[in-house]
């Protein structure tokens, strides 16, 4: 059994090596949101209905993020299917058409009851206003790399 990283720690294992894939490929947002979802359904943080309500809030409003990077997740409503809180990362091989003119080149996808995901998530705005951090994040081969960019720092662990 390994220990796991500071960065594992430091999120409370929301995003681990086992929710974390490089190198994937996916023709459109819709396959590219079945890949994310079916992460989060093979570590048993939620049922298939979260993925279902993925695509729901999908086509609500888009999660595109910019800079190539989408954040989809499901709607309030589908809270009640999220077992446990946790984080897929999913970088691209190519990037994938998600909306007008955009192409997401990586996803995190987020499974949360309440509040748990919102440390790694003010870590990958300002991942995305770092223009070296944000390039390392679409384009790295190493699953620590990915960690250690995404662990929250010690304030946001305490919000």
């Amino acid at each position: 059994m390994t220990t796991p990283s500071k960065a594992e720690s430091a999120d409370q294992a929301l995003l681990t090596r086992e929710t974390i894939r490089l190198g994937v490929s996916a023709r459109d947002r819709a396959e590219a949101i079945d890949r994310a979802g079916r992460v989060l359904l093979d570590v048993g943080a939620v049922e298939q209905a979260y993925v279902d309500a993925m695509h729901e809030r999908e086509g609500v409003m888009s999660s595109y993020m910019g800079e190539g990077f989408a954040l989809p997740h499901g709607t309030d409503e589908s809270r009640r299917h999220v077992n446990r809180a946790a984080v897929a990362f999913l970088q691209f091989s190519e990037p994938v058409p998600w909306e007008d003119d955009e192409e997401a080149l990586a996803a995190l996808a987020v499974a949360a009851t309440s509040d748990e995901h919102v440390g790694i998530l003010a870590t990958l705005a300002r991942v995305l206003v770092d223009e070296d951090k944000a390039e390392r994040l679409r384009t790295t081969d190493d699953v620590d790399e990915v960690l250690e960019l995404l662990a929250p720092t010690i304030e946001e662990e305490v919000t």
